[in-house]
């Protein structure tokens, strides 16, 4: 199978390329600047692209099976504080890169899209959305060390989601679990559809790792095409 991965250098696109590497894929690995990437692996080629622009988009797009775009304005993995500011001062980038990866696909109609996108748009009970409250979104915000300026961003995660499903493309959204960080690979996770999958101290987490396997699990069976799903521990 050949996958492109947009963000191939963020905290979790650079462990879906490795997990699906790993698994005898090939990967076209896409960012912003290919020509600052000096790569060794076999089976994996670096191109530019513009995930807000749909003809940048669809330029990467012959030969592909399956995009997985781990946008983010911003590198988190290389500093986590400027990726939040940004994601703040212009929460609509989610939106808008969601519009043009739909756009591109129009031309391409086979090729399967998964955005990783956040966890702030899942139930946390049948009806009750944190993305919906400012009080629980807050509180949440505050759990993880974030400022609660960062709710326009998780709000704009779920403008993304909203895009896609006005789609009819082959689309999956995915979000992970709320707590998501570098951890272990165990390959031992709980699948969701729309409300969070929670530990039992009622913590929804999961690993950078494991959300790369689940996410190539996915590319090479889709389960959730039209829909979001979720995991956690």
């Amino acid at each position: 199978m050949h996958i492109g991965i947009i963000g191939a250098t963020g905290g979790i696109g650079s462990r879906v390329v490795t997990e699906a590497l790993h698994r005898g894929h090939h990967v076209t690995a896409l960012t912003r600047d290919a020509g600052r990437i000096s790569e060794e692996r076999e089976n994996v080629v670096w191109k530019s692209v513009d995930v807000l622009d749909a003809e940048s988009i669809a330029a990467i797009l012959p030969g592909l099976d399956v995009l997985i775009s781990g946008y983010q304005p911003g590198n988190a993995a290389d500093d986590f504080a400027d990726t939040v500011s940004r994601s703040i001062a212009d929460p609509t980038v989610y939106a808008a890169a969601a519009r043009a990866l739909v756009k591109a696909l129009e031309s391409h109609l086979r090729t399967r899209l998964i955005v990783i996108g956040g966890a702030g748009s899942l139930e946390i009970e049948p009806g009750l959305v944190r993305a919906d409250s400012d009080e629980l979104l807050h509180k949440s915000l505050d759990q993880l060390g974030l400022p609660r300026e960062y709710a326009a961003a998780v709000r704009g995660h779920r403008d993304a989601l909203n895009v896609l499903r006005t789609s009819n493309r082959l689309w999956t959204y995915f979000s992970p679990a709320e707590d998501i960080a570098p951890g272990l690979r165990t390959g031992r996770f709980r699948l969701g559809g729309d409300q969070a999958v929670l530990d039992a101290d009622g913590r929804s987490r999961i690993s950078s790792e494991d959300a790369a396997v689940a996410l190539i699990d996915e590319a090479e069976l889709p389960r959730f095409v039209q829909r979001r799903f979720t995991i956690g521990y």
